[in-house]
């Protein structure tokens, strides 16, 4: 998923699209330990992914605190 599509989405989908991601990350790390995982660059997407989605939601956050201040 791409930064720009993260910033699309609304704060509800981000957290969605976050617990999403993590589950498929763990399924990713057991795949891996299993030697079930053919491609383990999908791993290292997974983590960038997550963090995209940490980073949107904190900036949000930051703005909504600075907003309300």
């Amino acid at each position: 998923m791409r930064i720009d599509e993260v910033r699309e989405q609304n704060i509800e989908d981000l957290k969605k699209e976050l617990a999403a991601q993590e589950r498929g990350l763990m399924n990713l790390r057991f795949r891996k330990a299993t030697l079930q995982l053919a491609n383990v660059s999908e791993v290292k997407e997974a983590r960038r992914t997550i963090a995209r989605i940490r980073t949107v939601i904190r900036e949000r956050e930051i703005t909504e605190t600075a907003d309300a201040s």
